[in-house]
């Protein structure tokens, strides 16, 4: 029996070069009159839902495991999102991706936990911590880049999301100051 021959894969760049140029085309055709345009339209739409079928089956004969590998896939996790079968619920994808940027936060001095879902919009806690990394220029940018990089992350997990948004940081949720006189430490007050 013959070895059928290798199919070459389409590396990350690749697909979202394609996604990109798929959103232009069906941008265009949204813009274009006629039949013709309503019958491309009307064929991307059957396609998709009848690929959208096939990847629901595709996780009906997953175990668990499997199930999860697949939905861990960004271009997958997408599609299953897109056709509302993605096995996990949009909270635990998005408490996951923070989850995964936490070590580099901490890494910076700070820190970054998952606050819940609001409606549609995401909810973080970020801190800045007093350290400065190679990340740092002195403008104090620190805190608004980690928060891009937050919700960068959380909505390629869960971009069912319309938003990920920082809670103000509680006082008492401040971290401690990292210097502690020695003063503070051995003076107990005159008795």
């Amino acid at each position: 029996m013959a070895e059928a021959p290798a199919v070459e894969r389409l590396a990350d760049p690749a697909v979202e070069a394609r996604l990109a140029r798929l959103d232009e085309l069906l941008a265009g055709l949204d813009s274009a009159p006629g039949p013709h345009t309503r019958s491309a339209v009307e064929a991307v739409a059957l396609l998709t839902e009848v690929y959208g079928e096939a990847l629901a089956r595709v996780l009906d004969h997953a175990d668990g495991q499997l199930a999860e590998r697949l939905a861990d896939d960004e271009l997958l996790g997408h599609l299953m999102v897109l056709h509302a079968i993605h096995p996990e619920p949009v909270e635990r994808r998005a408490a996951r991706a923070v989850e995964r940027l936490r070590p580099a936060v901490r890494e910076g001095g700070g820190d970054v936990e998952w606050a819940g879902v609001d409606g549609q919009v995401g909810r973080v806690r970020v801190t800045t911590g007093g350290g400065c990394g190679s990340g740092c220029g002195g403008g104090g940018g620190g805190a608004t880049e980690v928060a891009a990089a937050v919700r960068e992350a959380v909505l390629a997990m869960a971009p069912e999301l319309t938003a990920v948004e920082p809670l103000p940081d509680a006082p008492d949720r401040r971290p401690a100051p990292a210097f502690v006189p020695l003063a503070t430490l051995t003076h107990r007050g005159a008795p």
